[in-house]
């Protein structure tokens, strides 16, 4: 081995990181055999099949005459791993100041949609979230080796962050792209150290991240550690740390894990259930949740991964069995209800149970009535909430509760908010140990006056790690749900200060067409970045926008599938509300704002479309409800949203201009930009006199 290779290979130890099978200085990689990197490659992986070797051969004998004719010095790296997501990159180089991202399609003659966006979702992935490529420029190549020779035409997007579209190259073109993308972007030389030793922060999706919990990865490895607030470790650790003194000292504990939209309580859930799956042992858990499209979403994409993963280890499974194991891992709450109220007395299997979207649980009212309906139940006489409760409370030994709680969150009839729990402790449980988020008191969780009948109780502690504080929705501004929670309270000036902060990195547009924002959409969009459009479940007149709420959509096909597929929201044709995107997320998101919940000089006023008109809701918990869902609605993408306040119609009192001016007259007075008709944002605000009056 030369002094320079031995130089590289004491940087890359150093370090104690290898994101890749094969590193090299260029000018070594042209010295060494194809035999010889092949070896390295194949000693790097856990099984090598032929078409690989094949694949590699081809790459090694493409690449070396490419950069021989290049005669530039930089670093190459093959199989470069995108932690913990389990994707990894054919090739990445680093050239003078330039990275390149490099994907073969060998024996391709086509540059398909699916394969644009696989090497577009790569360079994106370590724009994003690789702290060392964030400030350099990015260059996707798509490389078909059978493909006819075309143009090279290295561009840049509407996002200015000098990343590129995908250059498609064809046969024997490796070379000449190189030299146009080192010609077409600036910028200093890269660091090799430094980009090797970059942290690699991700922000994943509920999906992404369900998906790396049950392939075995830890809540610190696909989450941001640098995020601000207490981070999921920490909360994840405390709720281990409470489980484990409960097993130990034989009681019973339960625990109230708070966090703003997005902050990841969720994925505490998922974690701590995912480390205790063995039935055998008395730690064992279980992941419940009322949110069933969440379910069924989180449930399908594991199913379908759990399929692929035992196929490619010469263990195939069928479809249903595999769907049988992740159901053991996620379960509807709704479902162990019921297996607990089949006998009474009878403690259920697990010790520990974490009830995702607590705030949800049903109140005594809801509960009875469904279950004289539903179950013959006349007499029933607990909220779900103190039912719940009561089934762990069957163990003699000890048993954890963990509830998983969103403030401002519920949006159903009957959902009774966290008040429930904390008055059935107080009423029934009060020898439960009960471990709180301070952060509980909170108006938006509505359980201030509640708390108060816990403090006398000898057993109620607060533990700042109950709280996740910050946003790992958005990657791009963690502070959405603060600017939203103002916008919803209608802290004008504080609404305002808050956007200024925000959207130089999380663009948030306004505009009356829902064509224009379908355009915007498409337009903000790199590789498979998912978008799509959502409203409220009272938005009844968007029917003349060709958007009906009646629709019944399927969040597994609209969350999962494809571009190709019509179903899925990149379509654009169905809509989703806030009970099928509760708990999920999209990159892009418009909002299509309808006349149900209307700004006024005198606040917010609620309606409902009956029959042919608009009727005035009066109930509280109502217009709890229909504010909430905007607030859900409006914290769902991770990326960026455009919101639609669509024109009135002077033919329709059901459309007409007052039910929608004043709203779109607020969201405007709070900075937010107009797209013009060419679907460039617009800063001009115009302000109609009178137009917040809307009686």
């Amino acid at each position: 081995m030369t002094s320079t290779s031995q130089q590289s290979q004491q940087r890359a130890d150093s370090t104690q990181i290898r994101r890749w099978f094969y590193a090299n200085d260029i000018g070594e990689f042209l010295g060494q055999s194809p035999q010889h990197i092949i070896g390295c490659l194949s000693e790097a992986s856990t099984s090598v099949e032929k078409p690989q070797l094949n694949a590699w051969s081809a790459q090694i004998a493409l690449l070396k005459e490419a950069l021989r004719c290049l005669n530039s010095p930089g670093r190459v790296y093959f199989e470069y791993i995108i932690p913990r997501l389990g994707k990894r990159i054919d090739c990445v180089l680093l050239i003078r100041h330039v990275l390149f991202v490099l994907e073969f399609k060998v024996g391709e003659s086509d540059f398909n949609t699916s394969a644009l966006d696989q090497v577009w979702d790569y360079a994106l992935d370590l724009k994003n979230f690789h702290e060392s490529s964030h400030e350099v420029p990015v260059a996707p190549l798509l490389i078909a080796t059978e493909a006819v020779p075309g143009e090279l035409s290295p561009h840049g997007t509407i996002h200015d962050d000098r990343l590129l579209r995908p250059v498609r190259v064809g046969r024997g073109q490796i070379g000449g792209a190189l030299r146009t993308c080192l010609e077409a972007l600036q910028g200093d030389d890269i660091s090799a150290t430094r980009w090797e030793t970059g942290r690699y922060l991700p922000t994943p999706t509920i999906v992404e991240a369900a998906r790396a919990l049950y392939a075995g990865h830890s809540v610190e490895q696909i989450s941001r550690s640098d995020a601000g607030a207490r981070n999921l470790s920490r909360t994840s650790k405390a709720v281990d740390r409470i489980i484990a003194e409960s097993r130990a000292l034989h009681r019973k504990s339960i625990c109230f894990v708070t966090g703003v939209p997005g902050a990841g309580k969720t994925l505490v859930g998922l974690d701590v259930a995912h480390r205790h799956m063995n039935p055998e042992s008395d730690l064992y858990s279980v992941f419940l949740s009322g949110n069933g499209p969440l379910v069924s979403v989180l449930r399908e994409a594991l199913s379908r991964d759990l399929v692929q993963k035992s196929a490619d280890e010469g263990k195939p499974i069928r479809k249903g069995e595999a769907r049988d194991q992740v159901g053991a891992f996620i379960q509807n709450v709704h479902h162990f209800r019921d297996d607990c109220l089949a006998d009474a007395n009878r403690p259920p299997v697990e010790h520990v149970a974490l009830f995702d979207e607590a705030q949800r649980a049903w109140n005594l009212k809801q509960t009875q009535a469904f279950m004289s309906r539903k179950k013959g139940q006349a007499d029933f006489s607990q909220s779900e909430p103190e039912f719940l409760i009561s089934c762990l409370n069957r163990h003699t030994d000890w048993a954890v509760v963990v509830c998983l709680v969103g403030g401002g969150q519920e949006i159903n009839t009957g959902e009774a908010g966290i008040g429930e729990w904390v008055d059935a402790l107080a009423r029934q449980f009060d020898d439960w140990h009960v471990h709180l988020s301070p952060k509980l008191s909170g108006t938006e969780f509505r359980a201030k006056v509640v708390l108060e009948s816990l403090k006398h109780l000898p057993r109620v502690s607060f533990d700042e790690d109950m709280h996740l504080t910050t946003s790992m929705r958005s990657f791009r501004a963690e502070t959405l749900s603060d600017f939203v929670k103002l916008v919803l309270d209608i802290e004008q000036e504080s609404a305002r200060a808050a956007f200024q902060h925000l959207h130089s990195r999380y663009p948030i547009v306004l505009t009356r067409s829902v064509e224009h924002a379908k355009g915007w959409l498409r337009e903000q969009a790199r590789g498979s970045e998912r978008y799509g459009l959502v409203v409220s479940s009272q938005a009844l007149r968007l029917k003349p926008h060709a958007i009906d709420v009646r629709v019944d959509v399927d969040p597994v096909h609209w969350f999962l599938h494809d571009k190709e597929d019509v179903r899925s929201s990149y379509y654009l044709e169905d809509v989703a509300t806030e009970f099928q995107v509760q708990g999920l997320e999209l990159d892009w998101v418009g909002v299509v704002w309808d006349a149900d919940l209307r700004y006024s000089d005198n606040g917010w006023r609620h309606h409902s479309f009956v029959g042919t008109r608009w009727q005035n809701v009066v109930a509280t918990d109502r217009k709890r409800y229909l504010e909430n869902a905007y607030r859900v609605l409006l914290t769902r993408a991770r990326q960026g949203m455009v919101i639609v306040v669509p024109e009135g119609d002077v033919k329709d009192p059901t459309r007409a201009d007052t039910l929608y001016d004043p709203t779109y007259i607020y969201l405007q007075s709070l900075g937010l930009p107009v797209l013009d008709s060419a679907g460039k944002p617009n800063d001009r605000f115009i302000a109609r006199e009178g137009a917040g009056d809307n009686r």
